[in-house]
């Protein structure tokens, strides 16, 4: 019992050490957060240019069309492919080479590399949810003299985004704890504090479960809201 109150108050009360986890935390969201962004909008592109090819009737196939999707695939095989650590040292020991080691690198390089990481799965998340619309909603689209581009942002995104939102929200989850691994470039989030307080006190069991518990906590306040907005998705439909 004395040795775990000795750990305890050596990762949290000496030296401070509990600010390891405080900043680690913010810098953890901050990637988080603006990955899930850029993941979002290169997604959402994708998804949209790839349902337009599926989509085309045979004989009335647009070559532009065709090159923008074979690049997306492309896109979506090596990004899926490969492992996303492999990719974060690709960023930054080879892309991000000349760039000094600060933090603000760092953080930038972290986000890019998990928003393009998190933009290949966002973008079969949306595919499918497109997919998933029943094709009469788009013939009635056209029927009324819409356009296809007015007919997808106004009757076919938006159902696609309610069909979509349980895929978004396990993304979502799985970006954050997978943040983790910033740590192989340096970058001082959650668990690199732990391991820092590790270093410093030599205690292993007390840092790694409080990284552990705030991950967990973290995941059930997102798994929180997600059930909440699908929740009203599901009330708004009834109506």
């Amino acid at each position: 019992m004395e040795k775990f109150k000795t750990g305890i108050y050596q990762t949290f009360v000496l030296n401070d050490n509990y600010m390891y986890f405080v900043n680690g935390l913010k810098i953890t969201m901050l990637v988080a957060l603006f990955a899930l962004l850029i993941g979002l909008v290169l997604g959402a592109a994708i998804s949209i240019v790839r349902s337009a090819h599926d989509q085309q009737g045979e004989g009335k196939k647009n070559p532009v069309l065709g090159f923008f999707n074979i690049l997306c695939q492309f896109y979506l095989t090596v990004i899926r492919g490969t492992p996303c650590m492999v990719q974060l040292l690709i960023m930054w020991f080879v892309i991000w080479a000349s760039a000094r080691s600060t933090e603000k690198n760092m953080i930038i390089c972290a986000i890019l590399t998990f928003g393009i990481n998190s933009g290949a799965y966002i973008a079969e998340i949306f595919r499918s949810g497109i997919m998933a619309v029943d094709k009469g909603q788009m013939e009635g689209g056209r029927s009324l003299g819409l356009s296809y581009a007015s007919t997808m942002k106004n009757i076919i995104i938006p159902q696609a985004f309610k069909n979509a939102i349980p895929a978004l929200g396990n993304e979502m989850i799985t970006l954050v704890k997978e943040t983790s691994i910033v740590t192989v470039i340096g970058l001082k989030d959650l668990t690199k504090g732990a391991l820092i307080i590790q270093g410093n006190t030599f205690q292993a069991l007390i840092p790694f479960f409080a990284i552990a518990a705030i991950y967990l906590s973290v995941v059930l306040i997102l798994s929180w809201i997600m059930s909440n907005i699908e929740r009203r998705m599901r009330k708004s439909d009834q109506r």
